[in-house]
């Protein structure tokens, strides 16, 4: 990993991965197909893409029973724990709906109502991902969501991963369907013979499926566009190094797209960073992808100051965010932009992955300027209330009519007139 001084601006290496427009043609087929022949493009495409042939869509009974017997009882009684600390965190998000009463008689409020079916990707690919299954089945299960489908790509078995199917059925999911890339998502959104469509899609997962879920959108909702991980560490010298760089590739080897980042004013520090790296990656299971992470997309940025770290951070607006240094709790303050932040030495990034109870499906590409991680908010829609008085009208009937002339619309403001003529 190269070590690069700096003392202004700086921006991650790579930019928001919008497809080839060949890419995006295939989604626009594989949808459309999905809309005119349903269940029947849903087997052709698994056996395409997934090299798999289905006698059925839906996960069975025996299929679940059958992933309990590769998990061993120690390893569903932690998932369950992080499921525990998960639904605590989230259950603090819970807005209520609310009314107001004003002194001329007039209600205004607003009723928060749960989504009434939402539809979960769950990748498969290169790794299968249970923790993703809590992660959006819970904040989902706090809002009231009704019906919840989860989608994912089977295996080379046919089945779905043990890990994630041992999840969703904790959690008390009924619906579990085998099929994954654009064409799952086509099916969440129009339907199917066999899969009702939903009203939200959420999840991550390739070029694919990413590209589906803006094509859909607008025809029901959608969580995010997600881009590969990334993690910035904010360290100065009293960080170890063997510890910075273990954390940098617990990113890298999720994804050769994957960006870890080093900011610090330390060279010291930077140097042996670097070090330990070349270290870790000779006995790390997922190398290739680790390294090619870390040569593509890694870097490490040494600054003059502590101020100047920050400021580069914040410009990075990263979705992980470690602070590593003496007093990492007096900088949260001046972190304006992260998807998540993780205080202190024993604050590793896989806390947050996996039992924390926050949520690790957050914005990625910079857009932690703009958004947040997943919350029960994004599986909630408001309404407005109100009950405008007739003592309300009469008062301010003249001044609702004159903004509606002011904007061209008479049928507006003879509305509001036709309730107060004498």
């Amino acid at each position: 990993m190269k070590i690069e001084r700096i003392s202004n601006s700086i921006s991650l290496k790579r930019s928001i991965d919008n497809g080839t427009e060949e890419q995006r043609r295939a989604v626009i087929d594989i949808i459309h197909d999905v809309r005119v022949r349903g269940d029947e493009a849903l087997y052709a495409f698994t056996e395409k893409f997934d090299r798999v042939s289905l006698d059925s869509l839906r996960v069975t009974g025996e299929e679940i029973e059958e992933a309990y017997g590769e998990l061993n009882e120690d390893m569903i009684a932690t998932m369950m724990e992080a499921a525990d600390n998960i639904r605590d965190y989230h259950s603090r998000q819970l807005q209520q709906s609310w009314i107001t009463t004003k002194e001329d008689g007039t209600i205004l409020g607003q009723k928060v109502t749960a989504i009434d079916a939402v539809g979960l990707y769950v990748p498969g690919g290169t790794a299968a991902y249970p923790s993703s299954v809590l992660m959006n089945v819970i904040p989902a299960q706090v809002a009231g969501v009704e019906r919840i489908v989860i989608v994912s790509p089977p295996g080379k078995n046919g089945r779905v991963s043990a890990g994630v199917l041992v999840a969703a059925n904790e959690l008390g999911v009924k619906e579990i369907y085998k099929v994954g890339g654009a064409q799952a998502v086509a099916a969440l959104a129009y339907g199917t013979e066999t899969i009702t469509p939903v009203d939200k899609i959420f999840g991550p997962g390739n070029i694919y499926v990413a590209l589906a879920k803006r094509e859909v959108f607008g025809h029901v909702a959608i969580d995010m566009i997600a881009g590969p991980s990334e993690i910035t560490v904010l360290a100065d010298d009293t960080a170890l190094a063997n510890e910075v760089a273990a954390d940098l590739l617990s990113q890298a080897e999720h994804d050769p797209l994957a960006c870890s980042v080093l900011v610090t004013p330390s060279m010291k520090l930077a140097e042996a960073v670097v070090r330990e790296l070349e270290l870790q990656l000779e006995t790390l299971p997922r190398r290739d992808i680790a390294s090619a992470s870390i040569r593509d997309f890694g870097a490490i940025y040494v600054t003059d100051t502590l101020d100047e770290a920050i400021a580069a951070v914040n410009e990075l607006a990263p979705e992980h965010l470690e602070i590593m240094t003496r007093e990492p709790m007096s900088l949260l303050g001046e972190i304006r932009h992260a998807g998540a932040i993780f205080l202190g030495r024993y604050s590793s990034e896989p806390v947050g992955d996996y039992f924390a109870g926050t949520n690790h499906i957050l914005p990625t590409n910079g857009t932690a300027r703009f958004a947040g991680p997943l919350s029960v908010d994004d599986f909630m829609k408001k309404s407005s209330i109100i009950s405008y008085s007739r003592t309300a009208m009469e008062r301010n009937a003249r001044k609702i009519a004159a903004f509606a002339r002011l904007e061209g619309l008479e049928a507006h403001a003879r509305a509001v007139e036709a309730r107060v003529k004498k």
